[in-house]
C-alpha cells in the first residue's frame, strides 16, 4: 500500500514551501469547479500578449471534466489567506509518473511563487505514491511556459525519448489543433 500525504481536517495538503506564506493547498472540492474554470480562462487570456489569440479566446474546460477531476482528487488548489482560490494544478497519475495537465495562477497573485509551490505539492504527492517523475507538455518559447518550468528543474524530453503514452498525447494535441512544432514535452526527476 502506498502512503498518501496526510490531509488535515480542512482537507488541505500540507504546505512545504516558505515562499508561499499565506497560501494553503488542498484537493479541490465540488464547489471549486466554477472557480477553477474561471482561473483557467483568465490565465488563457494572457496568451493574447504573445499573439496566441486562439488560446486566449478559447473557452475553459467543460464543467463535467473539472467535476470528474475533482471527484478523482486530481486537482490541487492554492487558497490565499483571505479564502481566494488563487491557482490550481490538474494532474493525471500514470503508472510510473504524474502528468501535469494544467497549472494556472490568477494574474493578481503572480510573482508570489504559487505556481512553484503547486509544483512542489505535486512532487511530494508523487513521491508519496512511489512515482519519481513529473511530466508535462507546454509551449517552448512562451516565457511563462517552458522557460519557467526549466527554472523549476524540468528538462526538455527529446522527440526520440518520447514513450508510447507521450506520443499518443502529442497525437491527441495535434488532433485538437495544437501546433506541436511550438510545444515541448518536459520532465523533472524526483530522485
Amino acid at each position: 500500500m502506498r502512503n498518501e500525504p496526510e490531509i488535515n481536517r480542512a482537507g488541505s495538503v500540507p504546505i512545504h514551501m516558505q515562499q508561499s506564506a499565506g497560501v494553503s493547498f488542498r484537493f479541490a472540492k465540488a464547489d471549486d469547479a466554477e472557480t477553477i474554470r474561471a482561473i483557467e480562462f483568465e490565465a488563457g487570456a494572457r496568451f493574447a500578449s504573445v499573439g496566441m489569440t486562439g488560446i486566449a479566446d478559447a473557452p475553459p474546460m467543460s464543467l463535467s471534466v473539472v467535476e470528474r477531476k475533482i471527484a478523482a482528487q486530481e486537482i490541487i488548489v492554492a487558497v490565499d489567506s483571505d479564502g481566494t482560490r488563487a491557482g490550481f494544478l490538474m494532474f493525471e497519475p500514470q503508472p510510473a509518473r504524474i502528468y501535469i495537465q494544467e497549472l494556472d495562477v490568477l494574474t493578481s497573485h503572480a510573482g508570489r511563487r504559487i505556481g512553484a509551490a503547486l509544483i512542489e505539492e505535486i512532487a511530494q504527492l508523487a513521491r508519496s505514491r512511489g512515482l519519481m517523475q513529473l511530466v508535462l507538455s507546454t509551449y517552448r518559447d512562451v516565457p511563462w511556459n517552458a522557460p519557467y518550468y526549466r527554472r523549476l528543474g524540468f528538462r526538455d524530453i527529446e522527440k526520440a525519448e518520447l514513450d508510447d503514452a507521450l506520443i499518443a498525447r502529442r497525437d491527441a494535441h495535434i488532433a485538437r489543433g495544437l501546433d506541436e512544432s511550438k510545444r515541448v514535452f518536459m520532465r523533472r526527476d524526483l530522485g
